[in-house]
């Protein structure tokens, strides 16, 4: 299929101002790195990402699904490909008693403002993740002792095959930064939150409090792309990051943050090649240090 009857197909189905071609995907990562995607694509709802996924499927050509790209990085040649961003059409929240249905586009930190607006409690832990509820459900994102597991109700996902399917929270199979979602490749579409009934101002105390610690902690004033890597069985990456030495090593705009050594920075004109040398540099020195692997935690898009 020729490039410009993909485009047209395309446009046909979302819309001439949801398709974008040799889109930057800097603009799409919190991290500010990275190349241009052959197709970006922003549906309004399940039938235009199956009948995105059908295109694709007829061109030959892959697909990914995108949200905010907290935890992204693409290479620098970008991507041959549709990215399909399930982001700023999904991002409905709508509150029932003790439950909150919210669409995979919601970020976070709305869904939990949400939550402490109606008195409810159990989010407080993800108020200051900078992702969207997606790829939260997705990699059961979790922090201060919180993670998504225990608020998750139910989960609708469409699958590769175009199925639309409704998750109990018991089959979605949560482990550590992962799920059946991540597992499967299914997309998320929207979850369903089981909180509890609260006190409005201790929940925005509780947000508060956390908002203190990261910021005091974590170097927010920089793009990244949040915890570098996965913490090890019996350590802390930073920790053992930090320890090898590495506080502020860099390969060209990337950086290993002196503020918290788990978080790798874009500390101006950085490149996704060097975010990529950065890490497996880490990698090998804390390997040959204390003889432990640090696992991305990250998710590398693209030819590197």
């Amino acid at each position: 299929m020729e490039n410009k009857e993909i485009i047209s197909q395309l446009i046909e189905l979302c819309g001439e101002d949801s398709v974008l071609t040799e889109e930057p995907m800097s603009r799409h990562t919190t991290f500010r790195v990275g190349g241009p995607a052959d197709y970006f694509v922003s549906p309004h709802n399940e039938q235009e990402i199956l009948g995105v996924q059908k295109i694709c499927e007829e061109a030959g050509i892959p697909w990914f699904v995108v949200g905010n790209g907290s935890n992204l990085v693409v290479s620098d040649k970008g991507y041959r490909g549709v990215i399909l961003s399930v982001y700023k059409n999904f991002q409905g929240i709508l509150v029932d008693g003790c439950r909150i249905e919210a669409g995979a586009g919601a970020m976070l930190s709305a869904v939990s403002h949400a939550a402490k607006d109606n008195s409810l409690t159990g989010m407080e832990f993800a108020s200051g993740i900078p992702g969207t509820l997606g790829g939260a459900v997705m990699m059961n994102a979790g922090a201060y002792g919180g993670e998504m597991q225990q608020i998750i109700d139910t989960v609708k996902v469409m699958t590769p095959e175009g199925e639309v399917k409704t998750l109990e929270a018991g089959q979605m199979e949560f482990g550590y930064r992962t799920s059946v979602v991540k597992k499967k490749h299914y997309i998320v579409l929207s979850a369903v939150l089981k909180l509890q009934a609260g006190e409005k101002e201790q929940i925005q105390a509780k947000m508060q409090e956390l908002k203190n610690r990261r910021v005091e902690k974590q170097p927010l004033e920089y793009p990244s792309a949040g915890s570098a890597f996965k913490r090890p069985q019996g350590y802390f990456a930073g920790k053992l990051i930090m320890d090898a030495g590495l506080a502020g090593f860099s390969v060209g705009g990337a950086q290993v943050s002196e503020k918290h050594c788990g978080f790798v920075i874009n500390k101006g004109g950085a490149t996704a090649s060097d975010v990529v040398q950065l890490m497996g540099e880490v990698q090998r020195k804390v390997q040959e240090r204390f003889g432990v692997w640090l696992e991305p935690e990250i998710q590398f898009l693209g030819q590197f």
